[in-house]
Order: structure tokens, then sequence, then C-alpha cells
């Protein structure tokens, strides 16, 4: 079963943009989340719209979602990333009321 997961940054911090990343993860298909969408501005507002409309969770962390923002659509976590990832997948599991 994919999970799917959607990470904004804080707002408009010093100015910038605000920026949205949605990852997907299928443990029996994936070795690794992937980043399904990512934007920033008007795009990051949608794909958090999307997000919100279908019950998928989101969560905020500017430094996550920038560093997603550097993942090509498509493409698999950098291994870099999983200790933060992996917060964050633990954090969808516990208001699902699930375990690792």
């Amino acid at each position: 079963m994919e999970k799917r997961l959607y990470l904004r940054n804080a707002g408009y911090l010093n100015q910038r943009r605000p920026k949205a990343t949605a990852l997907g993860y299928d443990p029996e298909h994936d070795e690794a989340p992937k980043v399904l969408a990512s934007g920033e501005g008007l795009l990051a507002e949608q794909i958090i719209a999307i997000a919100k409309a279908n019950g998928i969770p989101i969560r905020e962390d500017p430094i996550l979602a920038e560093a997603l923002s550097k993942v090509d659509i498509g493409q698999a976590i950098p291994p870099e990333l999983y200790p933060l990832v992996a917060e964050v997948l633990a954090y969808i599991y516990r208001l699902q009321g699930r375990t690792l």
C-alpha cells in the first residue's frame, strides 16, 4: 500500500516563496520513498490543497522541504535524507495510530 505525504516549508521565511513536495512510498515495490510532485509558489499551494482535499497528512519542515525540492520528480530520495524522511514517516504512523 503506497503511503503519501506532502511536505511544505514554513511559509515566507526570508521572503522566500513557499515550497511543497509530495512523497510516495510503497514498501512492496520501492526501495525508498520517491518524489511524486514538487513545486513552489502557486504550484506549492495547489499541491497542499490536493493533499488536504484527499486527507493526506501534511508536515511543515522547511529544511527537509528545501532539500527535497532538489530531487527530480519520480526519483527516490537520496540516502542522506533517509533519517529525516524516516522521522516524517514515523510521524504519519503515529497520526494514524499505527506502529512501524
